[in-house]
């Protein structure tokens, strides 16, 4: 049980510990709480709830319970979460956190409220140890400040994956394709975002007829070669012909190549795709 932003290695300690002969499931809540008491704090996620439940599924979680989280469920004292949602509305028999995980009322609940609780309810509870790396816990923060640097290799080091961003295919200005690169464009709409620029990334197609993998050159940011623009994420999938709207994707950022930049003219700027293009297929190649 917990937010599970991110799916990284903390996260994967806490699922491997759940593993045992019942069926593997997660309990989290939609949406993050902190969206829930801080509205207009700036976009914070790692994933979505689509690329959680994506992540969670590849790591062999069979039951998914998002919790709608909104006031009602804030207002729950540790004892009434622990009574009313997991000992009579799902009924556990098993719950594993973390050693940080808070519940209940003004997060008073910690772990070992949890595990006292849970043997008054009729359940066990386990506590999962801290994952850390270089002396230093591994958190989300801290994975959101790789990527804030454009440091994604690192960020991968404390999620044990690539960081991905995932959604549908939309429709866009289309001027990939006047330029002689079409884009799958996707909305980032409620996330964290990396540093703005181009990367090297591995597009995997996970619905439609063109599913697959495929390496890529993306670009993240507000394109300012044409104004004022929403922040977007523009992948240029590399020996690829085919229509991708309304396709889901997951594009996973392997090496950030450069910054956003503004050119003197559109020739300039594909000069410098051709170059972004060429560098990002020899260094997936080496993947």
């Amino acid at each position: 049980m917990g937010n599970f932003d991110g799916v990284h290695l903390g996260h994967r300690a806490v699922i491997d510990l759940a593993r045992t002969d019942a069926p593997l499931g997660i309990i989290t809540f939609e949406p993050h709480p902190r969206e829930v008491f801080a509205p207009d704090a700036p976009p914070f996620r790692l994933m979505n709830a689509e690329a959680r439940a994506n992540r969670l599924a590849k790591l062999g979680v069979q039951h998914l319970y998002e919790l709608p989280f909104n006031t009602d469920l804030a207002a729950l004292t540790p004892e009434a979460f622990v009574r009313d949602v997991l000992a009579h509305g799902l009924g556990v028999s098993h719950v594993v956190v973390g050693a940080d995980f808070c519940f209940g009322l003004g997060r008073k609940g910690k772990a070992t409220d949890l595990q006292a609780l849970g043997d008054a309810y009729g359940f066990r509870t386990t506590i999962a140890d801290l994952i850390h790396t270089s002396g230093l816990p591994i958190s989300s923060s801290a994975i959101r400040q790789a990527l804030t640097e454009g440091r994604p290799r690192d960020a991968a080091a404390m999620l044990g994956h690539w960081h991905r961003i995932e959604g549908e295919v939309i429709h866009g200005e289309k001027r990939g394709r006047e330029l002689g690169y079409p884009t799958a464009n996707m909305s980032v709409a409620g996330l964290h975002l990396p540093r703005f620029g181009v990367y090297a990334v591995k597009a995997d197609v996970l619905t439609g007829p063109h599913k697959g993998s495929y390496d890529g050159a993306a670009s993240l940011g507000v394109r300012p070669m044409f104004g004022v623009n929403q922040p977007n994420l523009e992948t240029h999938l590399l020996d690829f012909k085919g229509d991708l709207y309304g396709a889901h994707l997951s594009i996973a950022f392997v090496d950030y190549l450069r910054p956003e930049m503004k050119f003197d003219g559109l020739p300039a700027l594909i000069t410098q795709m051709d170059a972004d293009c060429a560098r990002a297929r020899i260094l997936l190649a080496t993947l």
